[in-house]
């Protein structure tokens, strides 16, 4: 029987969508009877700055997510433990993730949510999150190549690295190890790698997740780093709203991370509010902006799925692709 909440059904005549769209009382309805494994206090835990996420809207919209995602995960896994009963092996082939969206639309923070959710199902309890972040060119070499003002755009990334990592955890190998970055010195840390050793799921958060591969690259027959995804997620907010909450979090930050000895932007620590404001909006015009029209927001809709929030930071429509 058909949803009557399913905003999927086209009307006067408009075109068929791949997506089913749900508003976030009809999302929450497919959580069925699956209990809530995390307190309110956990929440709180693993909320990022400025973000909002209360244990009510975890219930109503990440609780159904991970149900859905604990199905297919578990249909993958039946899948490939018939290939491997057809081939005669063992090899753990995890179920990748992939989360992509904006800077400060709260894509670390979907991220984690979903982290602790799906380790708690039985049949996946070992889930792992790896953001591209790590995958950034150092500092260095992006001011050897003239791209100190495009980081975080596709070509700051080393893409190669990344496909190379993705390529080892579908084959299942042990003992993987993936960069990490530091948000304080702005740059990736040297010698400091997170442990990645075959999980169950592996969920991967970035800007650019989702981007196409180049057509030098597609020339060549290379993956795009999509490819290894089972599953994708894009955050999505209205460009202006963005912008906001990435003023409210660079003013925040001076009294934080900015305001630490070793940190990148410790010269903004001590901006009064109007200058802070006003440098915050320059670098999101600069930069964050044009990644976000030129390279992020294209990507959206090749998304499995997507949670869009309102100004106040809640997800008020979700919309799960059906072709």
């Amino acid at each position: 029987m058909k949803n009557p909440e399913d905003k999927s059904v086209e009307k006067n005549g408009s075109p068929p969508s791949p997506y089913r769209h749900f508003s976030a009382t009809a999302w929450g309805k497919l959580r069925d009877d699956t209990p809530l494994p995390l307190t309110e206090e956990e929440v709180v835990g693993l909320r990022g700055r400025g973000e909002t996420v209360s244990i009510a809207e975890v219930e109503q919209i990440y609780l159904p997510l991970s149900r859905l995602l604990n199905l297919y995960a578990e249909g993958v896994q039946t899948l490939h433990g018939a290939t491997n009963a057809f081939l005669g092996n063992t090899q753990k082939v995890p179920y990748i993730i992939g989360v992509a969206g904006s800077v400060a639309v709260g894509k670390s923070t979907t991220s984690r949510i979903l982290k602790e959710l799906l380790a708690r199902w039985p049949s996946h309890p070992k889930v792992e999150l790896v953001t591209t972040d790590g995958f950034l060119h150092p500092n260095k070499t992006l001011e050897e190549r003239g791209l100190a003002d495009r980081k975080g755009f596709p070509e700051s990334f080393d893409l190669a690295g990344l496909r190379k990592f993705l390529t080892n955890v579908k084959s299942g190998e042990k003992g993987l190890q993936a960069p990490t970055y530091s948000h304080i010195i702005y740059d990736v840390v040297p010698d400091q790698y997170l442990e990645v050793d075959q999980p169950d799921i592996l969920i991967v958060e970035g800007l650019n997740v989702l981007q196409p591969a180049r057509p030098d690259d597609a020339s060549e027959g290379i993956p795009f780093v999509s490819d290894f995804f089972d599953f994708s997620i894009f955050i999505d907010a209205e460009p202006a709203v963005i912008e906001e909450w990435y003023v409210e979090r660079f003013l925040g930050l001076r009294q934080t991370a900015f305001s630490q000895p070793d940190a990148y932007f410790s010269r903004y620590a001590d901006l009064d509010d109007v200058d802070a404001d006003r440098v915050a909006r320059e670098i999101w015009k600069l930069i964050n902006l044009r990644n976000l029209e030129e390279n992020i927001l294209p990507t959206r809709w090749r998304a499995d799925l997507v949670l869009h929030k309102s100004a106040d930071h809640t997800i008020d429509q979700v919309s799960l692709r059906k072709i």
